[in-house]
Formats: C-alpha cells, structure tokens, sequence
C-alpha cells in the first residue's frame, strides 16, 4: 500500500508528530529550572519540587500515549484497515447512510478501547498521586456513558445531514452542508448550558455573598448583561480550579468551580470576572468564533474534492467514494495541518489573554488582585511556570503565568 497518497499522509503525521514530540523533550528541559522570584511567597521549595515531578510525569505519559497511537495510526494505515472496514460495511447490505453510521461506530469503538486505559491511569494513578483526583469509579463510568450516549444522539443526525447534503446537492453540497454544521455549532452554544453540561455536573445559584454583590457591581459599572452567577460542583472530579462564561445575550451566565471560591478573596474572583468580560468587550469570542469558520469551510470544500476524486478511495483499498469515507481521508490530512494552523490561532488566543488582562485592569484598577489570583491558580494545578518557547507556540492558548504576571506588574 505504497503509494503517493498514503506516503503523503504519513510524511505530514510524522513531521506534526515529531514536532509535538520535539516540543515535549524540549519542554522536559525547562523542568529543572529554579523557582522564579515572583512565586516565592506562594511555592515553598517542596511544593514546587512537586509542581516539577507532577509536570515531568506528565510529559513523559503524554509522550507514552503519542507514541503508542501514532505507532497504531501507522499500523492501521499499512495493513490497509481503512480498506477492510469500508468492504466488510459494504457487506452488511446496508443502505449509504448506515454505512457511514456503522463505519464510524467501529472506529470511535476502537478509538475508544485503545484510549480508555490511558484515561484510568491518568485520573486514578497519576492525579490521584498529585492528590487532584476525587472522581469515583461511580462518576468515570457515569461519564464515559453519557459521552456515548450524547454522541450517537447527536451525531448520527449530523452525519446523516452532512451526507444527504453532498449527496443531493451536486457542486454546492459542501457550501451547504459547511453552512448547515455552523449553524448546528451556533445552536449547540445555546443548548450546552441548558440541556448537556447539567448532565455532567449540578450548577447552583451564587448565595448572596460579599464576592456576588462585588461581581455584580463590576457588572453593573460595565453595562455588562449577565443572567446570573453559580457554582458547578467540579470538586468530585478534581480540586483544580477554574471558571467560565457559558451561553450569549440574555442567556449569557458566569460558573465558578466550587473550589475556586473557596481559595479566592471577592476582589480576585472580580479580578477573573473581569478578565472574562474583557474578553467579551473587545469581541474576542466573536472574532476567534469567524476565523474558526474558515478551517472548517476548508474541510467540507476538501471533502467535495476528494469525493470526485477516486483514485484517492482506490489508494486505501474502498470499495468506492463515499461521504464517510471522504470525511476520514480529509481529517486524516487536515490533522497534521491543523496542527501548523493552530500556531497562528493560539498565538491570538495568548494576545487576547493579554489584552483581557489589561482591560480587568484598567476597569477594575486592582492589579494586584489579579497576579494573586493568577498565582493561586498556577500553585493549585501545580501549573508549569517556564516552558519551552516551542511548547508555548506549539500549544498555549494562554501565555505562560510568568509573563502574565510580569506584564501586569508594569501597570502597578
């Protein structure tokens, strides 16, 4: 099975998986570095000792699992796997959406199966050492069926669209199949606060509370409509912490991990609240939200290529085009591309952090409310303080801690 198209394939996987590995070596270097002087007051020695081990085990597990799956990926590819599922689905004598229901089925199955060890070891040997983990075996298996569930629920209808558009609407069904996935996309941010994150974990109301009625002034002072505040009960899972805005306009509500308002006074949890709003103010949902709408226009226009394109589904030994079949060969090379991709987005998503930070600044006026929290958080998830500069490029959706604290220190 050595021809141009699957050499191509492997050529690109191999360079994003090199790079992913080179970046994780690299990275694994900075794991030696001393204690900044900005976090002495937070990090004693032992605690940061721990920070070091809990990020080198981590790299060295995430190295383990890449391996192993960019080792199985080839295999498959080279033992022509893609080929024998399409002619054993073939077989079943199903009609062509079936088909792609069941080609699918088989491979989230063994995705699934090859995945789910790591995932035990990761929750129940190594957070559960660091002492983050509190998820159950009750919980992880609660989880991982409502995970099913939810994707065949939702999509085998989006597939089942996906493919009757470019079935029956000859050179435009990618246009409009791509603009019937982004307004399934839009409708899903409505419906995820209400109907499936509530399936996963109980949110409260905020009780009346100094920190409320001090994110609630914050609010009222921005003109910022907010429908409400609560809490998500994220400490059965894990003792990290965080917080996020979920749902638009009226619906638009803030959720504090339960276990962040146990560690942050009411000025650093407004300091984060106003981080978020920042990013709301100065459109950076919207705008990450339209260029995330240009990769996947791509995809569907790659998908209708490949579909008249059949030397490509005569390379991977299928019986034939098809709509399940051009989808998997498309991700399959838009995989490794994304990846050089994401360098140009993760790089707006760190300028946004930045910009978010200046804004809770310059409306709040407590920068030091802000590095507090900032600290607290990096010493809670015992969070990598120095990164590689090839790790941050490569992955970082937010800036390393240190640089944003070291930039907010210029505005005390």
């Amino acid at each position: 099975m050595t021809n141009s198209y699957v050499l191509s394939l492997i050529a690109l996987m191999t360079l994003a998986f090199g790079l992913e590995t080179l970046a994780d070596l690299l990275n694994l270097t900075r794991l030696n570095d001393p204690l900044p002087s900005e976090f002495q007051e937070i990090f004693d020695q032992p605690k940061y000792n721990r920070a070091l081990a809990y990020q080198k085990e981590k790299t060295y597990f995430g190295l383990i699992q890449g391996v192993l799956g960019f080792t199985f990926t080839l295999g498959f590819l080279f033992l022509g796997g893609f080929g024998i599922l399409d002619r054993w689905v073939v077989s079943q004598g199903f009609n062509p959406g079936l088909n792609g229901i069941a080609y699918f089925a088989v491979l989230l199955g063994l995705k699934l199966i090859l995945s789910l060890p790591f995932s035990l070891y990761d929750t129940f040997v190594l957070e559960e050492k660091y002492g983050f983990n509190r998820t159950t075996s009750g919980i992880f298996i609660g989880d991982l069926v409502k995970a099913v569930l939810l994707s065949v629920i939702l999509g085998i209808p989006v597939y089942l669209g996906i493919a009757y558009f470019f079935e029956k609407a000859g050179v435009y069904g990618w246009l409009i199949a791509w603009f019937a996935f982004t307004l399934f996309q839009i409708l899903l941010m409505y419906l995820a606060p209400a109907v499936i994150m509530p399936l996963f974990n109980k949110f409260t109301p905020l009780p009346e509370s100094p920190a409320k009625d001090a994110i609630l002034a914050y609010a009222k002072k921005q003109n910022f409509r907010l429908n409400g505040i609560y809490t998500m009960d994220s400490s059965k899972r894990s003792t990290k912490s965080n917080a996020f805005f979920t749902g638009f306009g009226k619906f638009r509500r803030l959720v504090l991990f339960d276990s962040l308002l146990e560690k942050h006074t009411p000025e650093e949890l407004v300091s984060i609240f106003a981080h978020e709003v920042g990013h709301f103010k100065k459109k950076h949902i919207l705008k990450s939200m339209l260029l995330g709408l240009l990769p996947t226009a791509l995809l569907f226009y790659a998908v209708g290529w490949v579909l008249g394109n059949e030397d490509l589904f005569n390379a991977f030994a299928m019986t034939g085009p098809s709509v399940y079949g051009g989808l998997i060969f498309v991700s399959l090379f838009f995989g490794p591309v994304s990846e050089f991709l994401g360098i140009l987005t993760q790089f707006l998503s760190r300028k946004y952090e930045f910009e978010a930070d200046e804004f809770s600044v310059a409306t709040y006026g407590r920068p030091e409310s802000m590095i507090s929290a900032l600290k607290k958080l990096s010493a809670d998830n015992l969070s990598h303080l120095t990164p590689h500069p090839l790790k941050v490029l490569l992955e970082y959706t937010h800036p390393p801690i240190l640089e944003r604290i070291r930039a907010l220190k210029e505005r005390l």
